[in-house]
């Protein structure tokens, strides 16, 4: 018996529908993306940073849930994947799409997309004026780029970075991790910075007439309380004032171009 062209029809609109879904059976998904350690970007060469050194890199920031941290060259997205595990809004600044889309493949296995974003852009043409916290694992060169640019953000923002200095910008805190620490790697020093208020100047306090030079934290200066000016010394930490004139502990603040001691 021949099938009838109502027949045929069904038959080939059956067809139709299972193909496709015997054909997506048959093929295996396509592979994740997988970085390899040295691999080129665009300023520096992927090398992830030790687990243990994020870990630490946050504590020495006293990263908070009111904080936003924006990690430069974010890679595979751990450091910003850790933040928003606690509990902390997190962007990475990432130049490689693929690593843009692991690090949104790794949040969502973490179950953080919600607080953890990355974007694929370049670091320097991206506004850093929102993060209360930048963490780094640059070479020395794209942190001295990036330096003018971080001392024009608001005071008290916390900078880390993986090893690599800011040069004469002096480190505030330092700390090295051993393999005891479960740091195994090569890199495994975190640096931090305070962004200093600009305090340097001349003030009128009770105690007589203070001037302040300033270089990045640290601070200079004389301190005339009627007779011979006594030398200063001292340093910024965001907008806190500290420094020591004539042998005695000064602490304070500057609001408004307006020195307040306490």
């Amino acid at each position: 018996m021949h099938p009838t062209p109502f027949l045929r029809l069904a038959l080939a609109v059956l067809l139709a529908a299972c193909l496709p879904l015997a054909l997506a059976q048959g093929q295996k998904p396509p592979a994740a993306y997988e970085p390899s350690v040295g691999q080129e970007g665009k300023d520096v060469v992927w090398v992830p940073t030790p687990q243990a050194l994020v870990d630490k890199m946050l504590d020495m920031a006293r990263v908070t849930p009111r904080d936003f941290v924006m990690d430069l060259g974010s890679g595979d997205g751990r450091t910003v994947i850790t933040a928003a595990r606690r509990g902390t809004r997190a962007l990475g600044i990432e130049y490689n799409p693929d690593m843009v889309a692991l690090s949104q493949l790794n949040a969502g296995k973490a179950g953080v997309s919600e607080r953890a974003a990355f974007m694929k852009a370049d670091l320097f043409e991206t506004d850093l004026s929102k993060a209360t916290v930048i963490t780094m694992f640059l070479l020395p060169e794209i942190n001295l780029k990036l330096r003018p640019r971080i001392l024009d953000l608001r005071p008290g923002t916390r900078v880390v970075s993986n090893s690599f200095t800011m040069e004469k910008w002096q480190a505030d805190e330092s700390a090295t991790l051993s393999e005891a620490d479960g740091c195994t790697a090569s890199w495994c020093t975190a640096l931090l910075w305070i962004v200093p208020a600009r305090v340097g100047g001349t003030y009128k306090i009770p105690q007589g007439e203070l001037f302040l030079s300033q270089e990045f934290q640290m601070l200079s200066g004389t301190l005339r309380t009627g007779g011979a000016p006594v030398p200063v010394a001292g340093r910024v930490r965001g907008e806190a004032i500290s420094f020591r004139a004539g042998g005695r502990e000064y602490r304070g603040s500057v609001n408004g171009g307006k020195l307040e001691l306490r």
